[in-house]
């Protein structure tokens, strides 16, 4: 998930949209999933008697946001999947650099520089508004695991219940990110080991790569798939030839506009749904690493199971983004601390 998009942008999309000729809105109603695992330490209600009204605070302030600035659900998706992956997730994307510091925070590493900020200041409202009716009592990790969810429903995913109970973590540092994360043309071999590392399976590697069911991403993390896929200076075989023209005409080899993004969904880009699996069955993945999944035996198989059955991916994406939401929680003021602000560390 990208940035948030301008007219421009926009303008491109809709011209990738007509000239693919595809349909691109989904009136299906939300479908609501049920939660299996109870990740350890983490309870649905922690917060029950210090702020019973958290989930509500936090709720008027995502519904505001996503009418005011429709980009801040994908990012904050995505912010959430960069706080688990990077430190576990413990709020530590969250916070700012210190002025004249030679470390930069994970929110200034690269891989970051282009989450729309209105992901940022929507923890940071919602953050105030928790303060002043329970000062001092949620994490600004829970409520970014809060605020998350109510956006993946907010843009027509499953409701899941949020488990609660993180620490906000006590380190944050740029250096940490990049090979924490997956990249656009990573190998299914890198994403299976990376996710491995975080506790999760091949299944949740292709479960939660189902949030590019919405989103968008720029022109610098696909175009080596258009002019010089893996170095044969030719485009990805793997890449239906709409598409390609498509993105041929909106992003140039050299010096194109660096804000021009694309969806990571080409059918319906503004509908959380399973059309993504659809889509890279038919060759239509945005990004190599996308792609890659239904091409490869070992995750191929559940891309297909997926693609058929909305009503599957929607109870394993609620079930992966619960147990993602557990990697790495801190408890205890030995690794963790409750930050007043979620910008800088508590004193």
């Amino acid at each position: 998930m990208s940035s948030s998009p301008t007219f421009s942008s926009f303008v491109t999309i809709f011209m990738f949209l007509f000239f693919l000729n595809l349909p691109f809105f989904n009136s299906q109603l939300p479908i609501k999933a049920t939660i299996r695992r109870a990740p350890r330490q983490l309870s649905v209600n922690y917060y029950a008697k210090s702020c019973p009204q958290v989930e509500s605070l936090v709720g008027s302030v995502t519904s505001n946001m996503f009418k005011e600035a429709p980009a801040s659900g994908p990012a904050t998706i995505r912010l959430f999947f960069h706080d688990c992956f990077v430190e576990g997730c413990d709020g530590s994307i969250l916070i700012s650099s210190k002025a004249g510091s030679k470390e930069l925070a994970e929110k200034d590493a690269e891989d970051n520089k282009d989450i729309a900020k209105e992901a940022f200041e929507g923890i940071n409202k919602a953050k105030a508004i928790v303060e002043s009716k329970c000062p001092g009592v949620v994490s600004c990790a829970d409520i970014l695991a809060i605020a998350t969810r109510n956006f993946v429903h907010l843009v027509g995913g499953p409701y899941y219940e949020v488990k609660k109970g993180r620490w906000d973590g006590k380190l944050s540092k740029a250096s940490r990110v990049h090979h924490n994360l997956p990249q656009s043309n990573s190998t299914v071999d890198q994403l299976l080991k990376l996710f491995s590392s975080k506790g999760l399976t091949s299944e949740d590697l292709v479960v939660l790569s189902g949030a590019h069911t919405i989103g968008f991403a720029h022109c610098k993390q696909f175009v080596n798939r258009i002019y010089n896929y893996k170095g044969t200076k030719k485009p990805d075989p793997y890449m239906d030839p709409r598409l390609f023209k498509a993105l041929k005409m909106s992003c140039p080899q050299y010096g194109g506009n660096v804000d021009i993004v694309a969806p990571f969904d080409v059918t319906t880009p503004f509908s959380f749904d399973n059309a993504y699996y659809g889509n890279l069955e038919a060759k239509l993945g945005l990004l190599a690493s996308d792609q890659a999944l239904s091409l490869d035996q070992r995750t191929k198989p559940l891309v297909q199971e997926l693609a058929k059955d909305k009503h599957k991916f929607f109870q394993a994406f609620a079930d992966a983004m619960e147990k993602m939401g557990g990697i790495g929680v801190k408890r205890g003021r030995k690794h963790g601390e409750f930050r007043k602000d979620c910008t800088m560390h508590h004193v």
